[in-house]
């Protein structure tokens, strides 16, 4: 028991200092991974019939994708922004009919949507460094609101 509470502790220690440490690309990665890292935990609780672990996780993800949301730049992401912002509500959709009906088939769809989602935004990892080492447009850290006001998608 102490063990585990020890490395929980550690796991939580290592997870801020990596988001203090994080560029707003690498922010966006970390909220993919979270959530997907939650999703595949629900799917666990649902086999247990944990339901009310399955609720908590999925409302964390649910929670996670709004902010991945609220993240987009409609003004530079242009269609990608749209039809990401079209995206990531069908998933909050689904991830609800999922917690409702206790279905892992759902669960599933939206992981493999936002695997899809995070291939595609870590592939762009490269172009961002260059852009954020000033060889193109520099970071914009001065819109604290957001997570990054050069993110485009």
């Amino acid at each position: 028991m102490m063990y585990k509470s020890g490395a929980k502790q550690y796991q939580q220690v290592n997870v801020t200092s990596e988001v203090l440490d994080a560029d707003p690309h690498r922010l966006i990665q970390l909220l993919m991974e979270a959530a997907l890292t939650r999703m595949a935990q629900s799917k666990g609780a649902i086999e247990r019939k944990d339901m009310e672990e399955k609720a908590k996780l999925l409302g964390r993800v649910g929670e996670i994708i709004q902010t991945l949301q609220s993240s987009l730049d409609h003004q530079g992401g242009g269609d990608i922004a749209s039809n990401l912002d079209r995206l990531y509500d069908y998933m909050i959709r689904r991830l609800l009919e999922a917690t409702r009906h206790n279905n892992v088939d759902m669960i599933d769809e939206v992981m493999g949507l936002m695997l899809e989602v995070k291939t595609g935004w870590d592939g762009i990892r490269e172009e961002y460094l260059r852009g954020a080492h000033g060889r193109q447009t520099p970071v914009d850290s001065s819109d604290s609101g957001r997570l990054g006001s050069t993110i485009s998608a």
